[in-house]
């Protein structure tokens, strides 16, 4: 009965679209799915796309639950209406929008900026694919209220997105992501979109925007005299068919590295990512044509973006000269420590300095910000939360940078987004800055071990498609809260984190104590030795993510191998426990 109700709810959302003002090749398919196709009929239409931690983003294709041209007009519209009602008092509401490489993205790029000039809104776009984060610098650089940038970001081709930025630069958090979502269920019908925006009034960004973006980024570097004193040191970058194949080399090169190669079939721009499964940078495979031109030139570093640039998954040399993928903790605590102990060595720590990482990264930044004596920030999953701690201390505090896990970083504040540009830049400046030490990048990771303590993290997405994966992955996150373990491989679970709930129970005494942060999904448990386990439900893709950090006192560089094995295997066992392999 549930299944008929709701097949018969899903034809009547079907109907509606098929009755509205759409193009006719959308008609056709939705016939298709009405006549012969209610398996993809349901999965088209048995929900709207709503703004998640990455903002609106769904598999291209026609109906309420794809992303095209129509859900992307409504989300448009809802956005104007909110803009309209927020700024009223403006002379003049202006938005900025930029889009990345995938199918469509021009298309919906243009159409975002048309809909806007509709509705008396100034708008920019940009001549051409951008990375995310020169959209974020963009908005704040014109003094926009607003900007859009079309991109899934890292997800498979057959993605696109929708994020949407307020006027600091940073993407949308609550109250205004729910007030926009409130205005586009207000929307009843296709037909209410302006879509008729006169394109001649459309205002191009190019070269002269780069131009500001990239100065930016090179006023980052906090050692030039080292990049001027070792300009050689070998480099292979890859934008995966991205965004970052325009900005990311010009970066390095102004910053005044000489030794830049890339990968020429990946600096291809192709929405299809034809040489890849997944243009992920934190997928290994996505990074074997970057490693393998790097064996062939001997290079010191490989960098590489995702499709909006603002990700960077890099790899270095071992101490057998073994190229070995960094995973997204250790690129975080890496470029932590490279600022935190510059800004230190150069005497800019004067107290009111400040990093911010969040609640799934590693607590190896929080080590490293304890002991330079500063104070530091963990904040749900999501730049949007760090550039919200930008925003209520840019006044009082300086941001020296933060990341999380998922290999997103943000240096500085001229972008309150991660930035895999600046990273690049710096990650660059880093190695120069080892190799005046007559050490290398993986020397510097073992110094941090041995400094600090030895983290090994880990994680696996469980990945459940569709309405019944969505309603299974629910599930789960309601048997972790009715059943939460007591003990993971022999260790007691010693405090609860429900986010969801607000409260940290401590469950030695059953006391609860408040968490100052917005209600998400994410439950966290903490055990007696140390060990931290993170389970949430993804906000841009269908999968439940368990984030898994352990830690351990290496005394002996010399010891590594054996400490890192032991650490392995502690987050196997628990992962055994927990069913998850």
């Amino acid at each position: 009965m549930e299944n008929q109700n709701m097949l018969s709810e899903v034809r009547k959302k079907a109907e509606v679209w098929l009755n509205s003002p759409i193009d006719e090749a959308s008609k056709t398919a939705i016939r298709e799915m009405l006549d012969h196709n209610e398996t993809e009929l349901i999965e088209s239409f048995y929900r709207d796309l709503e703004f998640g931690t990455g903002g609106l983003r769904g598999i291209m294709g026609v109906g309420t639950n794809r992303m095209n041209i129509y859900t992307l007009g409504m989300a448009t519209q809802g956005l104007c209406n909110y803009l309209l009602k927020q700024f009223s008092d403006r002379k003049e509401i202006s938005l900025a929008v930029a889009h990345d490489c995938r199918n469509n993205s021009p298309l919906f790029a243009e159409i975002t900026a048309q809909i806007c000039v509709a509705n008396g809104i100034k708008s920019y776009l940009f001549d051409g694919l951008r990375p995310t984060p020169e959209l974020s610098f963009a908005i704040r650089q014109l003094g926009c209220q607003s900007g859009v940038v079309i991109t899934a970001s890292h997800n498979p081709k057959e993605y696109n997105g929708y994020k949407a930025y307020w006027e600091d630069g940073a993407q949308i958090i609550n109250p205004h992501d729910v007030n926009i979502i409130k205005e586009v269920q207000n929307i009843k019908s296709i037909g209410d979109v302006k879509f008729d925006g006169d394109k001649e009034k459309i205002i191009t960004l190019g070269e002269e925007m780069d131009a500001l973006y990239i100065n930016e980024v090179v006023k980052q570097s906090i050692n030039p005299e080292l990049i001027e004193a070792h300009p050689d040191i070998k480099i292979v970058y890859t934008p995966i068919h991205g965004t970052g194949v325009l900005l990311v080399p010009r970066a390095l090169k102004e910053m005044g590295f000489t030794n830049i190669y890339n990968v020429p079939e990946q600096d291809v721009v192709d929405g299809n990512f034809p040489t890849v499964v997944s243009p992920n940078p934190e997928e290994s495979a996505a990074l074997d044509m970057a490693l393998k031109k790097a064996d062939e030139v001997g290079a010191d570093l490989v960098m590489a973006s995702d499709p909006d640039a603002d990700r960077v998954g890099i790899a270095i040399r071992d101490d057998k000269g073994k190229l070995i993928l960094v995973n997204g903790h250790q690129t975080a605590a890496l470029l932590s420590y490279y600022l935190l102990s510059q800004w230190s060595e150069r005497g800019k720590l004067s107290g009111k300095e400040y990093i911010v990482k969040t609640v799934v990264t590693t607590e190896l930044i929080a080590d490293m910000a304890r002991h330079y004596k500063v104070p530091y920030w963990d904040v749900l999953t999501g730049f949007k939360f760090i550039a919200d701690i930008i925003r209520k201390n840019e006044d009082t505090m300086t941001f020296i940078g933060g990341g999380e896990e998922s290999y997103g970083f943000m240096i500085g504040d001229f972008v309150r987004d991660k930035d895999a540009v600046a990273s690049c830049s710096i990650l660059a400046e880093m190695a120069a800055w080892a190799r005046s030490r007559g050490k290398s990048m993986y020397d510097i990771l073992m110094e941090i071990y041995l400094n600090f303590s030895c983290y090994q993290e880990s994680l696996i997405n469980v990945v459940r498609k569709g309405k019944s994966g969505a309603e299974e992955i629910q599930q789960m996150m309601s048997e972790f809260r009715k059943n939460p373990p007591s003990e993971l491989n022999g260790s007691p679970v010693v405090t609860i984190r429900d986010y969801l709930e607000q409260a940290s129970t401590n469950c030695l005494t059953g006391a609860k104590t408040s968490l100052n942060l917005p209600q998400s999904n994410v439950l966290q448990f903490l055990l007696e030795d140390g060990s931290k386990i993170s389970v949430r439900p993804s906000g841009t893709e269908p999968k439940i993510k368990f984030y898994f950090s352990v830690s351990g006192k290496l005394e002996k560089r010399e010891d590594y191998k054996v400490v890192k094995e032991g650490l392995e295997k502690k987050i196997l066992e628990i992962q055994q426990e927990l069913k998850l392999n």
